[in-house]
C-alpha cells in the first residue's frame, strides 16, 4: 500500500490568505495526501507549504524569516521539502529564486494549484470554491472577490493581486450551502474592496453586494453574516436596508477610513474628502441603528503636519468608533507614494502620534464595553477553557475584537448561539451569564 504524503500548511498574513490555504488543503486531501494546518514549523518530516504575506515590511520580514527557519530544518532532515506561495512570492518570485535556492518550488497568488499535482502526482477534481476549514467548524471567512482597482497611494495590494474581480453570486451561494451542511453558522465576508463587489459582473457598474448578502441571509442555517473591508468611496448604500431588516446580518461593518484631513486624504488618493466621510458615517448609523463600525487609521503619511494629526484625533473623539485599529505609515516600494511623496516624518513622531491615537481609542473602547452591561446579547460560543465558556457577540469578529466570558455550570454547546445577559466588563472584554 502506497504511503500517503504528509503535507503541512503554514498560512501567514490575512484571512484572505487563509481562505487560499484552506482551498489548497482540500485539493491535497482529495488527491490522497495527509494534510494538516500548522502555526509552527513542523519537525516530523512533512512537506511544508508556506503561504506568504507581502503586504507591509513587517509581514515580508516574517515570511522571509519563516522560510529561512524552514530551510534550516530541511537541512537537518526534519522537513522533507519546502514550497512557497502567496503574496510575497507573487511579487518577488525571481528575487526569491536567486536568494533562496533551497526552496523546492515557488508559486504565486494564483498559480498554486500546481503544487498539488507536483507533490502527489494527482489532479483531483475539486470544485474551485471547496476547502477544508482551518478555523473552528462553526465559523469561517468567505472571500467574495480578489484584487483592487483603487490604487491608493500607500498600498501595494493592486501590485500583487491585480485588478478587482468578483466571484459569481451563484458560486458563492453554492459554497455557503456546502459549508452550512458541514456545520458552519457564522460567515465573515471578506474582500480587499467589498464596495466594488459585482461591479465587474453587472454590466452597468452597479454593486451586487446587497443582492449577495440578502440571498445569503435567506439560507437556512446561516446565523451570522459579518462584513469586512468596505471602501468609503462609492459605498453601496443599498446594503444598509439589508443589514437593518435581516437579524442574521450582523450590525457590524469594517470600513477602513485611513484619515480625515483633506490634504492627507488627497495625498493618499482616497477619492473622498472629510465632509463626504462624515456624511457616509452619519447615514450608516442612521439607517442601521446600533451598528458597530470598525475602522483602520494611518498616522505619519506624507502631508500630515501637527494640525492634520489634530484633526484626526478630534475625528476619533467625535465619531467614537466601536472598533478601531491604527498603524504608522511605512513606505512600500513601487507604490505611488514611494515614487512621488517623500517620507519625511521621523519615526519617533509617527510612533508618538500612533500612541496618542490609541490612548484615546482605548478609553472609547472601554466605554463601549461598559455600556453593554445589563443588555442581553446573542453570543456564539467558541470554546471552554476549563473554567468558563468564551464567545463573541454579533459585534465581534474572530481574533480581532472583544470576547465574552461566561462562567457556567450548565453545559453549553460549542458553535451554538445563546442569549447572554452582560453583567460586567473588564477592559475591552465582557462577562455574562446565560439568560
Amino acid at each position: 500500500m502506497k504511503k500517503r504524503q504528509r503535507v503541512a500548511i503554514l498560512s501567514l498574513g490575512c484571512s484572505k490568505n487563509l481562505v487560499d490555504s484552506e482551498r489548497l488543503a482540500r485539493r491535497f486531501a482529495d488527491s490522497g495526501a495527509d494534510v494538516y494546518f500548522t502555526e509552527e514549523l513542523p519537525v516530523d518530516g512533512s512537506v511544508l507549504i508556506v503561504n506568504t504575506c507581502g503586504f507591509i515590511g513587517d509581514a515580508k520580514e516574517e515570511s522571509i524569516n519563516t522560510l529561512l527557519g524552514a530551510i534550516e530544518l530541511k537541512n537537518e532532515g526534519k522537513i522533507a521539502k519546502i514550497y512557497a506561495m502567496g503574496c510575497l512570492t507573487e511579487r518577488y518570485r525571481e528575487d526569491l529564486k536567486k536568494e533562496l535556492p533551497e526552496l523546492d518550488g515557488l508559486y504565486g497568488k494564483f498559480d498554486w494549484d500546481g503544487i498539488v499535482e507536483r507533490i502527489t502526482a494527482e489532479n483531483a477534481r475539486t470544485p474551485a470554491w471547496a476547502r477544508n476549514l482551518s478555523t473552528l467548524p462553526h465559523y469561517t471567512y468567505l472571500k467574495i472577490s480578489e484584487g483592487c482597482n483603487r490604487f491608493c497611494a500607500f498600498c501595494a495590494i493592486p501590485l500583487i493581486t491585480g485588478r478587482h474581480h468578483s466571484r459569481p453570486v451563484d458560486e458563492i451561494l453554492e459554497e455557503v450551502r456546502d459549508l452550512v451542511a458541514r456545520g458552519t453558522h457564522e460567515f465573515n465576508v471578506i474582500a480587499q474592496d467589498l464596495s466594488s463587489y459585482g461591479r465587474d459582473l453587472s454590466g452597468d457598474g452597479s454593486s451586487f453586494l446587497a443582492q449577495l448578502i440578502d440571498c445569503m441571509a435567506q439560507i437556512d442555517g446561516v446565523e451570522m453574516i459579518r462584513l469586512h473591508y468596505a471602501y468609503p468611496s462609492d459605498f453601496p448604500y443599498d446594503i444598509l436596508p439589508v443589514m437593518a431588516r435581516n437579524s442574521n446580518v450582523c450590525k457590524y461593518l469594517d470600513i477602513a477610513l485611513q484619515h480625515i484631513d483633506n490634504t492627507v486624504l488627497d495625498n493618499m488618493r482616497r477619492h473622498i474628502d472629510a465632509d463626504a466621510t462624515r456624511a457616509l458615517l452619519a447615514r450608516i448609523r442612521r439607517e442601521v441603528p446600533g451598528i458597530h463600525i470598525r475602522t483602520t487609521l494611518m498616522v505619519g503619511f506624507p502631508g500630515e503636519d501637527d494640525a492634520a494629526f489634530g484633526r484626526l484625533l478630534d475625528f476619533v473623539k467625535e465619531q467614537r468608533f466601536e472598533r478601531m485599529g491604527a498603524f504608522a505609515y511605512c513606505e512600500e516600494e513601487g507604490t505611488y507614494a514611494a515614487r512621488n511623496l517623500a517620507d519625511v516624518i521621523p519615526q519617533d513622531v509617527k510612533q508618538m502620534r500612533l500612541d496618542r491615537l490609541m490612548e484615546v481609542q482605548q478609553e472609547i473602547a472601554f466605554d463601549t464595553a461598559s455600556e453593554k452591561i445589563g443588555r442581553t446579547l446573542r453570543v456564539i460560543i467558541d470554546e471552554f477553557d476549563g473554567q468558563q465558556y468564551i464567545g463573541r457577540t454579533e459585534y465581534d469578529s474572530p481574533e480581532v475584537d472583544t470576547l465574552v466570558y461566561i462562567p457556567s455550570d450548565r453545559r453549553l454547546k460549542i458553535g451554538r448561539i445563546y442569549d447572554v445577559v452582560i453583567t460586567a466588563s473588564e477592559g475591552f472584554d465582557l462577562i455574562g451569564q446565560i439568560k
